[in-house]
């Protein structure tokens, strides 16, 4: 572990910060405490940031409207969801688009079609099948895909988060429906979002940073940690939201810093920064 000196030269050195946002922004509609203060810092001491979400339902617009309901202030711009990861990660790999069959919802659809991808519903028809979070799920949805992916369709997949982090609890995410679609299928999907590459380093490219000088804010250690690691970015586990300090302390490795939420992160900020 290193000493507090060592991890205050490696806070003063961030210059960009990546946010997961459920359980670290907010909870369901709920916002969680010190979200605006600690972004005002971020930019007053000439830092940038982006929240990034494995959630693939909205598009950043309506993340941003989200969030300004809840008094926190921010553009579209500073919002990268898993929906628009997976759409610009696909053109790059088929620069010549093509048809796809889509279990989602209006920000996976958007991405898709703001891609140049062609959206269809028969799924003998679809050269690729991408699966999101649908909080509308039906069974003929699961079915259309399923025979898609059994018919060659590429199975491409926003993310595994197992879960969903709802006012009501954790609710079944994304994962547990590409779940259903691999015992149907016996087909595994390509991922794209956290823990994956893929969404890191276009977050990277969005706020021209390099990994090391670029932290990782996440609530649940299998999702936005490790990956962030892998990648060699500094990284924060909160616990605001899934993972406990136990869960975190007994990762390998744990995250750079521990803290209760994005009050004690700002503190952090201002001690490195000698500001306290």
């Amino acid at each position: 572990m290193a000493n507090e000196a060592e991890q205050l030269a490696k806070l003063r050195a961030v210059r960009a910060v990546l946010f997961d946002m459920d359980g670290v922004i907010y909870v369901g509609n709920q916002p969680l405490p010190g979200v605006q203060d600690l972004l005002d810092y971020l930019d007053a001491s000439d830092r940038r940031w982006l929240c990034i979400t494995n959630n693939a339902s909205n598009t950043s617009q309506m993340f941003a409207d989200k969030l300004t309901k809840m008094g926190i202030h921010t553009e579209p711009i500073h919002i990268l969801g898993s929906a628009e990861a997976t759409a610009a990660w696909l053109a790059e790999q088929v620069p010549q688009r093509g048809k796809v069959i889509m279990l989602g919802m209006e920000g996976l659809r958007t991405a898709l079609l703001n891609a140049g991808f062609t959206l269809v519903t028969d799924p003998f028809e679809a050269e690729f099948a991408v699966a999101g979070i649908n909080f509308n799920l039906t069974y003929e949805d699961v079915a259309n895909v399923a025979l898609a992916i059994r018919n060659g369709a590429r199975f491409v997949g926003t993310n595994i988060d197992p879960t969903y982090p709802s006012e009501r609890g954790q609710i079944p995410g994304t994962g547990s429906i590409i779940a259903m679609l691999i015992a149907a299928t016996d087909v595994k999907p390509e991922i794209v979002g956290k823990p994956y590459p893929g969404m890191y380093e276009l977050a990277m490219q969005r706020v021209k940073s390099h990994a090391t000088e670029t932290m990782m804010v996440g609530d649940r250690y299998e999702t936005d940690i490790v990956g962030a690691v892998e990648l060699g970015l500094v990284t924060t586990g909160v616990l605001s939201g899934i993972s406990s300090r136990a869960t975190f302390e007994a990762g390998t490795p744990p995250p750079d810093f521990i803290l209760d939420g994005l009050p004690a992160l700002l503190a952090q900020f201002r001690l490195a920064d000698g500001k306290s």
